[in-house]
């Protein structure tokens, strides 16, 4: 059985390398392949070519939050879909990955079993990473969008099981993560907040419970940036399927694309729009929605109430899509540590 881990190192042959990065989230499996090409174009002359990716809804958090457990269910569908990965990564000739696992397994007392279950399952090395090094990856991935010119931006990752909020400063030409200045995890995310107050049928007022309960977690974040330069180019910068999801339906897309979404700037107004647009939407019409589907339409609510918690706290005219995060900034610093973009 194929084993894949961290190994490899500058003695790579850099041309050849490819890269694996999987992010296993408390509702997602996905794994990005690539391999790094030099594009002098970038800021920081650095980018990949995509070779291989896969995304699966897994819900390996279902119930956790009532269980204190991983379930049976949920680690067979999961192990499913990691078999699926193993074997593209296989067939891709992966030399060099990191593979990470987030809030589902921090929390679950059976987290580590878990791992260890995946291991002889799949040869697939899964490290549980903290909450500070999420925030640190999702920096890193999705930095580049920032507006250039602003002196502060406001990065959110909303997770299934936790949410990453992250405080940039200024820094053209710095990588993301060395541009962190506040950071927090707050432990509240769609697949929470859905089995707390509900997914499929969310009245007003449980839609403005999980918004408050987001703004009162967000307070003690709130003050340690409030010394923090703003300016008129301040502005929020989102990755997660709740932001995608938002803009493809904004953008009414007739099946999801990401070349459309990754990077688009909404407005303040147009995001108002597009969340009374799903709160007026049944269950049903939510699960019709090609930009949805019958997999997120019980959590596409609660992400947005965590959006308005947010919004709340940090005000801004403008919100930047990203189609990007954890795995994006997994490959960019395998591929620096390698310098493989010293061509």
């Amino acid at each position: 059985m194929p084993r894949f881990s961290a190994g490899g190192g500058p003695s790579l042959a850099r041309r050849t390398a490819t890269y694996a990065a999987l992010d296993l989230g408390t509702n997602n499996c996905r794994l990005l392949v690539a391999r790094p090409v030099c594009d002098h174009e970038n800021p920081f002359g650095e980018s990949f070519r995509i070779v291989d990716a896969f995304s699966r809804i897994v819900r390996l958090g279902e119930g956790l939050s009532q269980s204190g457990q991983l379930s049976e269910a949920a680690i067979r569908r999961t192990i499913d879909a990691l078999l699926v990965c193993r074997d593209k990564m296989a067939s891709r000739g992966v030399t060099r990955s990191r593979l990470i696992a987030t809030e589902a397994c921090r929390a679950a007392a059976n987290g580590a079993e878990f791992i260890e279950r995946v291991r002889e399952s799949t040869g697939l090395a899964l490290e549980i990473i903290s909450r500070e090094t999420e925030a640190r990856l999702a920096a890193e991935g999705c930095a580049s969008l920032a507006d250039s010119a602003a002196k502060s931006v406001v990065l959110f990752d909303i997770g299934g099981g936790s949410s990453e909020i992250v405080w940039l400063g200024s820094g053209a030409g710095i990588p993301g993560g060395d541009r962190v200045r506040h950071w927090t995890s707050l432990q509240l995310g769609v697949v929470t907040l859905a089995e707390r107050f509900g997914g499929a049928d969310v009245t007003f007022a449980q839609f403005a419970a999980m918004t408050e309960l987001v703004v009162s977690e967000l307070q003690q974040f709130l003050a340690s940036a409030a010394k923090e330069e703003r300016c008129n180019r301040f502005h929020l910068l989102g990755t997660s399927g709740t932001v995608t999801t938002l803009a493809g339906v904004h953008l009414n897309l007739p099946r999801y694309d990401r070349r459309r979404v990754d990077g688009l700037w909404m407005s303040h107004a147009e995001i108002d729009a597009v969340m009374n647009r799903l709160r007026r939407m049944s269950f049903a019409e939510r699960s019709r929605n090609s930009c949805i589907g019958p997999d997120r339409a019980d959590l596409v609510l609660a992400g947005c109430a965590i959006l308005e918690g947010i919004r709340r706290c940090f005000p801004s005219e403008r919100i930047r899509i990203a189609d990007r995060g954890l795995r994006e900034g997994i490959l960019l610093e395998l591929m620096r540590a390698d310098r493989s973009f010293a061509f």
